[in-house]
């Protein structure tokens, strides 16, 4: 394996339409990369979603596959895959029990279609009413509650063998622009972040969520990078203040926030602490990723160690987590969706346009 392909191990890309493309089965089915993460354009329906994911398992065995399925506005799979309302709906009733159920809920279903990761829960803090990018995909505006309801969120996914990824560390709750268009700024001091934003996240770590994922934001107090790219917020306060030992996951280093090549935040991002980079429009720019982190290896401008660091948390992370489905039906899931709704009075919620739609978020 030369140094390229030992660097496309730790991406994980998107592509377009229902049907696995064949370059890039031949890539995953010789191990040359970490995974694929599918979006809405992918999965037509339910039936076909398992289907495809029986096509990338049988494609290699340890072929990562992760989704945004959170509830609300941003859920890749719909009905008769078990739905959720947005998670305000589920923070208002301020009950634990709650969260777990529609954690627990999301993985038994994930894990039917073979799903390994789920780009859930959101743990920003609902700090700004007009929010682009989060509003209701939050548990709400208290950080507290954000972080009660997200560990038992966690774990009820996690119960069922599907991995919960929190994002957007360290906060996009309080941002005015939505990081998919443009780079958001945070002009508050680390004392503060640390006593709100934070909060969830410390309690996910806690809770032994499997993988964090980074915010395209800046937060000019304590660093002029954005998170993705700091390692003054991956090494020093994830890795060395809260102590977390997963997967650090990078927001898709194709959004608008990121600024200039992406090869270059690429390179900036496994750098900085990310261990799984995201890719997720153009798969076919995955050996230009690739080639530029080998490149910046050879050059000295990234340490081998880094790399090889980001390699091993990725294998780790996928012999715990890269299990086969555990089958069950959908008329069993809409029972249990229906028993939730009972047991928790859940609404409908607020439906609006999916912030992460074509991206992700």
């Amino acid at each position: 394996m030369n140094a390229t392909e030992r660097a496309a191990r730790i991406l994980m890309v998107g592509f377009r339409g229902t049907e696995l493309p064949p370059d890039l089965a031949e890539d995953l089915g010789a191990g040359r990369l970490a995974g694929v993460v599918l979006f809405r354009r992918n999965l037509p329906d339910a039936d076909g979603a398992v289907r495809l994911c029986r096509t990338l398992t049988a494609a290699h065995a340890r072929t990562l596959i992760g989704v945004d399925q959170e509830g609300g506005r941003v859920q890749r799979l719909r009905a008769p895959f078990p739905e959720l309302p947005p998670m305000a709906e589920v923070g208002r009733t301020r009950r634990k029990t709650v969260a777990r159920a529609a954690g627990a809920l999301l993985g038994k279903g994930l894990r039917h279609v073979g799903v390994h990761l789920d780009f859930a829960p959101v743990l920003d803090v609902a700090s700004r009413p007009d929010n682009p990018a989060i509003g209701d995909r939050s548990f709400g505006p208290d950080p507290s509650r954000v972080a009660r309801l997200g560990a038992a969120f966690i774990d009820g996914i996690q119960s069922e063998g599907v991995a919960a990824c929190a994002k957007h560390f360290p906060g996009h709750g309080d941002t005015g622009v939505d990081s998919h268009r443009v780079l958001p700024s945070v002009d508050r001091s680390l004392d503060e972040l640390r006593h709100r934003e934070l909060v969830p996240f410390r309690s996910a770590v806690a809770a032994d969520v499997a993988a964090m994922m980074s915010a395209h934001v800046r937060y000019p107090a304590v660093d002029p990078a954005p998170a993705t790219l700091a390692a003054r917020w991956l090494r020093d306060e994830l890795r060395s203040e809260l102590r977390f030992e997963g997967l650090v996951v990078s927001d898709d280093l194709e959004m608008g926030a990121l600024a200039g090549p992406l090869e270059r935040s690429a390179v900036a991002a496994l750098a900085a602490g990310c261990d799984l980079l995201l890719v997720c429009s153009r798969s076919e720019r995955r050996w230009q990723v690739a080639g530029a982190i080998a490149e910046a290896v050879a050059e000295g401008r990234l340490s081998e160690l880094r790399l090889d660091a980001a390699l091993a948390r990725v294998e780790a992370f996928k012999d715990r987590w890269v299990r086969p489905p555990q089958p069950s039906s959908w008329v069993e899931l809409e029972r249990e969706r229906q028993a939730l709704w009972a047991m928790a009075d859940l609404g409908a919620g607020t439906e609006g346009p999916d912030p992460t739609e074509g991206g992700r978020g």
